[in-house]
């Protein structure tokens, strides 16, 4: 039986409910005046349940397709203006015991070579990502308890906040590892991390099975019911995920806001974020094999559709997504991107970029620099800000400021000073010149006139070199 509050991975993902919600949407697609409920509904801005979302998925008619993205994009400013977060992946190994059919980094593949960072080579990995700028790094490892116990995360997430270079620092640490037990997520708690992201890959469990055939990560509940344990753990951010190809994407989509609801309701809290990639080519994999896989126009139709269903959840598109790809969603309901991205472990301190230890080919690979100012021709702000992990804003203390509006106070500003920081330290000359302008426009934009004074004094003081400024 579905029962959200459930513990037990098939009853808060059932697989009888996904169906009979789509068979439920499928009857109901062009039911205009359904459609329109849904969307009035869902302008009050508290999310729409899995099954209501399914029907505007599945919606054919034009013009309330229209409708859909709209709101979409009308929720997007609503809730996080014109200001889109910035990280890189680190790559800290790639060993891995699994047997994932659409993974490289898979155990029976033998082309590719086996590497593991060492804590020098850490080191210098972040030295690096500082050099360019980056202020918050998601680090990814394969699953393999030999050479990637929990005590090397520990240990590389440890090396990673100690490293001040320049006037670089890692403020933030998420982390994209295989599910583990609560014990050790009281250990990553403990360590400092932000949002522990964990991809789900595919909800249909059938699915699930075939296409992880060995290793732990077989292990369908183990692996759905993770983001239980990591919140006993005391994590407070749990970032869910699919890989869009998979699986019939909306299969994927009503599972995925399933899993949402079911954190709601026996956490208080959804999720922090949602990830959005699909597959792409890689080293020993080839995509066209996965009949699932959608196009640009799905692609974009599900952002608007998440971000409608889930008005509160930051949405990341990495660099598997090319910049026209990129650019089209990111108005629909994109608040986080990655830039200047390597997916090979020891990949950033190379000069030229290396392919032999990808996990996933990189489409958009254009320097940060490059991003920052496309971005910022956008009319976009560029954000390095980690303010409210530093300041204990997580969970449902996050997710309460969000509701009420009362978070627009803080990222707006924070947003400005990160990227003056950027701007003063890493830019280029047109970077800088675009950024400053942009800063000066943006800084008039800000309502209360204490906070507009303050932010205008911070500013000038990170022009003289004081840095680390947040509200």
């Amino acid at each position: 039986m579905y029962d959200p509050k459930s513990l037990r991975a098939e009853e808060f993902i059932h697989h009888d409910e996904i169906l009979e919600s789509l068979e439920w949407a499928a009857r109901h697609k062009n039911d205009k005046a359904l459609i329109d409920s849904i969307l009035e509904k869902a302008r009050q801005c508290r999310g729409l349940d899995h099954r209501d979302a399914s029907v505007l998925l599945a919606c054919e008619l034009p013009e309330e397709n229209e409708k859909i993205f709209a709101l979409a994009e009308q929720i997007k400013e609503d809730f996080y203006g014109n200001r889109i977060v910035l990280f890189a992946p680190l790559y800290l190994s790639n060993y891995c015991i699994n047997g994932c059919t659409y993974c490289p980094y898979h155990g029976q593949n033998k082309r590719i070579p086996r590497k593991k960072l060492t804590q020098e080579e850490v080191r210098r990995e972040v030295i690096a990502l500082q050099d360019m700028g980056h202020k918050r790094l998601a680090i990814e490892a394969g699953e393999d308890p030999v050479n990637n116990p929990i005590e090397y995360i520990l240990e590389c997430i440890n090396t990673i906040y100690s490293i001040k270079h320049k006037n670089g620092a890692i403020r933030r640490v998420n982390v994209n590892i295989a599910a583990t037990t609560v014990e050790n997520y009281k250990k990553l708690h403990d360590a400092g991390i932000g949002t522990y992201i964990l991809f789900q890959e595919t909800y249909h469990k059938e699915n699930y099975e075939t296409l992880h055939p060995t290793g732990p990560k077989h292990d369908y509940a183990y692996h759905t019911e993770a983001m239980d344990r990591a919140m006993e753990g005391g994590i407070d951010d749990v970032g869910l995920g699919v890989l869009f190809g998979l699986e019939q994407y909306r299969y994927e989509f009503c599972g995925l806001l399933m899993h949402a609801e079911h954190l709601e309701a026996v956490h208080g809290v959804g999720p922090h974020t949602i990830s959005v990639p699909r597959i792409c080519p890689a080293d020993d994999i080839d995509p066209s094999t996965f009949s699932n896989a959608i196009n640009d126009d799905i692609f974009a139709k599900l952002v608007a559709c998440i971000r409608i269903a889930v008005p509160y959840t930051g949405m990341i598109v990495s660099t598997r997504e090319s910049q026209r790809s990129r650019e089209r969603v990111l108005h629909l309901g994109i608040s986080q991107i990655s830039g200047g991205s390597r997916t090979t472990v020891g990949g950033y301190q190379e000069a030229v970029r290396p392919q032999d230890t990808a996990q996933f080919d990189v489409s958009d690979q254009r320097s940060l620099d490059e991003v920052v100012r496309w971005l910022m021709e956008l009319g976009y702000i560029p954000s390095f800000c980690t303010a409210c992990y530093r300041a204990g804003r997580t969970g449902d203390r996050f997710m309460a400021l969000c509701k009420n509006g009362e978070i627009q106070n803080c990222c707006h500003p924070n947003a400005l000073m990160t990227l003056k920081e950027y701007l003063v330290d890493y830019a280029s000359p047109e970077t800088r010149a675009a950024g400053l302008s942009l800063i000066e426009r943006e800084t008039g934009c800000i309502p209360r006139k204490l906070i507009r004074e303050r932010v205008c004094e911070y500013l000038q003081e990170i022009e003289q070199g004081a840095r680390d400024f947040r509200f």
